[in-house]
């Protein structure tokens, strides 16, 4: 394929990379890439040896020194060609992000301007790293706040979006002055394989050093070199709970930060006074997008009983409609899930919702023959469902929506709330109050809440994150830069005596 070609992909790709050169000493452990839209081949990685990774490290941490005394708008120089070198392979990584992750072409592209996006937003940030300043309560001194680069920053990202969600750290960071290490997910290596060609380019006509942007490959051992690393002083990871619990102990143990983005298990809550249309349609986007496999897809469903079998029947005959296929054909709007192991999640799902109580409505079995022959893809499913259920409780990482009733707004929030995840949440009333009582701080205790559009989405100009068990983190836009750097206050006396705080005389 052409396109694998311009990204500097070939058959057998090495991977292991300190930014302006790749290493290509094999391991043992060979990757290998398949696509799901259909099974084949695409390409493959080695695993990083340990070898490897420290020379990975050892290279960031030497091109820290250079980087961090580079002015921050300098830097964003660097990253403003950087998204210049994205619009440019937009079409080809766009593809590449369908071809081996499986969302359909246009989510691709999406996915790559989401990239070029945060780095236009990186480039104007370059020049408002700010700080504070304060007044001193003693004479003759200034006080005041800035912030210095952190050092490393780890990356670990997630399959479903394999390559924005790295960019909205590596960007940020970059024009924070730190180096970033990369350990993409062995599901998705080739689109990170084809992001650091990329910015290969950018950085060897700029005459810099190795080691801003690096990368690594591998399972969970290789991930746990990084995190288990004082050398890396951040780790910024994306995955599941149980992943992001365990990455937050052994960081923890060594007293370094992390930002996590971990599961979610978002509602939007339909009301009587909704814009029924508006929010079915949004459901639909939040529901089936990208197989149901965004963090932000839309799971549950909470709709007042008055509208409940309207809202269901609307679903169920937009679902018939729907065109699942490869994702690389033009109207095609759900492609095939990751793996076969995703579809046996999902079917096992099912299976517990039944066991439980709830109805499958619509949906749910895995398609076969033709363009379904890699056994990938599944009918998007309509369930009814009771809010406790263990199996609602949990995420799935398929296109499941579960349909809970309500009679109250009170019992809606109650609902919506009441699971472990905290990421994203939507309302859809035309009421004031109800919108206003969704925002409120007896509201939705999501980190994002939003009112008359869906859960999936978000921009990249807003902090980026959820509560709970969903981690806590922020990624992208806002103050999200703040992570990415140590915080420093300074206090300087211009004057000829030693007054102390606090009025304390210590004369000597």
């Amino acid at each position: 394929m052409d396109f694998l070609k311009r990204l500097g992909l070939e058959a057998d790709n090495a991977g292991t990379t300190t930014g302006n050169k790749t290493m290509f000493t094999k391991s043992a452990t060979r990757i290998e890439s398949h696509s799901p839209i259909d099974g084949k081949l695409i390409g493959a990685v080695y695993s990083t040896t340990k070898e490897e990774y420290e020379t990975v490290v050892n290279t960031a941490a030497e091109a820290f020194k250079t980087w961090r005394k580079m002015p921050a708008p300098q830097r964003g120089e660097i990253i403003r060609q950087i998204g210049d070198a994205l619009r440019e392979h937009k079409e080809d990584l766009g593809k590449l992000v369908s071809l081996e992750m499986g969302k359909i072409y246009q989510e691709g592209l999406g996915e790559v301007q989401e990239m070029i996006d945060i780095c236009d937003f990186a480039v104007g940030l370059s020049r408002q790293l700010y700080g504070l300043t304060m007044h001193s309560e003693r004479p003759d001194h200034r006080m005041y706040e800035q912030y210095h680069p952190l050092g490393i920053v780890g990356v670990i990202s997630a399959f479903n979006f394999p390559v924005a969600v790295w960019s909205w750290n590596a960007m940020i960071a970059a024009v924070c002055g730190d180096t970033i290490i990369w350990k993409p997910s062995e599901k998705t290596p080739l689109c990170a394989v084809a992001c650091q060609n990329i910015i290969k380019d950018v950085l060897a006509k700029n005459d810099l050093p190795e080691g801003i942007f690096c990368m690594i490959n591998g399972d969970r051992e290789v991930g746990e070199w990084m995190t288990s690393d004082k050398r890396v002083p951040l780790i910024s990871a994306t995955g599941s709970i149980r992943m992001g619990k365990q990455v937050a102990q052994v960081v923890a143990a060594r007293l370094g930060k992390t930002l996590l983005e971990l599961g979610g298990n978002n509602a939007i809550i339909i009301s009587p006074q909704a814009d029924i249309e508006m929010a079915v349609r949004a459901t639909v986007f939040g529901a089936v997008g990208t197989a149901g496999q965004r963090c932000t897809s839309t799971r549950r469903l909470i709709v007042h009983e008055s509208i409940f079998d309207q809202v269901k029947d609307r679903l169920v005959s937009i679902y018939k409609n729907i065109a699942i296929g490869s994702p690389l054909e033009e109207g095609t709007l759900v492609g095939p899930l990751i793996d076969k192991q995703a579809v046996d999640m999902m079917q096992s799902a099912l299976e517990s919702l039944k066991d439980a109580g709830g109805e499958l409505v619509y949906g749910g079995e895995v398609l076969q023959g033709g363009v379904y022959d890699s056994g990938t893809y599944v009918r998007p499913a309509i369930c009814i469902a009771e809010n406790h259920y263990q199996i609602v409780q949990d995420e799935t990482f398929a296109p499941i929506l579960y349909l809970i009733r309500y009679r109250e707004m009170e019992e809606a929030m109650e609902y919506h709330n009441g699971v472990v995840q905290g990421l994203s949440s939507a309302i859809f009333t035309l009421n004031l109050r109800e919108a206003e009582q969704f925002l409120s701080h007896a509201g939705s205790d999501c980190g994002i809440a939003n009112v008359n559009i869906g859960t999936s989405g978000a921009e990249i100009g807003g902090a980026f994150g959820g509560e709970k068990e969903t981690g806590g983190g922020r990624e992208s836009g806002s103050d999200s830069w703040k992570i990415y750097m140590r915080r420093q206050t300074n206090t300087i006396n211009w004057g000829s005596s030693l007054p102390l705080a606090q009025g304390i005389r210590f004369d000597v």
